[in-house]
């Protein structure tokens, strides 16, 4: 390909499932990469009230809500990218991003299975743990200083009230009436 001569656009036919045109027995097969569309039916099963207040039922489907993990929003044309002048087939293109793709999925998937469940255990202990001690330790301890040292606070404020405040005031009046002008010779 030369430069600046335009890239015609092929289209490539994979066969894939998702094309429009009727099935034999007029349902669409199903995949294993993509996940099923949520019914209505689902979201109207009755629950119970504790499920229903529960903090847990909207994680299933907004997973970040926060936007923790935005840096891992990663495609194959993020890691794998050829310029104009350097290209494969496109057969090898199309079968590496398929790839990719497949293999970044299942492989999170099956390291998710093996990892996921031991680490929240491990997590949830660990704040358990720090949650205990600040609740119980932390906060009584910081509690009983404050009480202890409100004659040191009401000192301090009074310090600051009836000497530092004032002599800054002063300063800042007297040093506002400067003014500097630069000028260019």
């Amino acid at each position: 390909m030369m430069k600046g001569e335009d890239s015609e656009e092929v289209e490539i036919d994979l066969g894939d499932s998702s094309d429009t045109e009727e099935f034999e027995n007029g349902e669409e097969p199903e995949t294993l990469w993509r996940a099923p569309p949520a019914l209505e039916e689902e979201e109207n099963i009755h629950t119970s009230t504790l499920v229903e207040i529960s903090d847990t039922k909207p994680l299933i489907n907004i997973r970040d809500p926060r936007g923790i993990n935005d840096c891992l929003k990663v495609t194959f044309e993020d890691v794998i990218a050829e310029p104009v002048s350097v290209r494969s087939g496109d057969r090898v293109w199309i079968w590496s991003n398929a790839l990719f793709e497949v293999s970044r999925v299942w492989i999170y998937r099956i390291v998710t299975v093996i990892l996921a469940i031991p680490v929240s255990i491990i997590s949830g202990l660990l704040f358990a743990i720090l949650s205990c001690l600040h609740i119980w330790m932390v906060s009584p301890c910081i509690r009983c200083a404050l009480v202890g040292t409100h004659w040191l606070q009401s000192l301090w404020s009074n310090v600051l009230g009836v000497i530092v405040h004032p002599f800054l005031t002063s300063a800042g009046k007297c040093c506002g009436g400067f003014s500097i002008h630069l000028a260019k010779e």
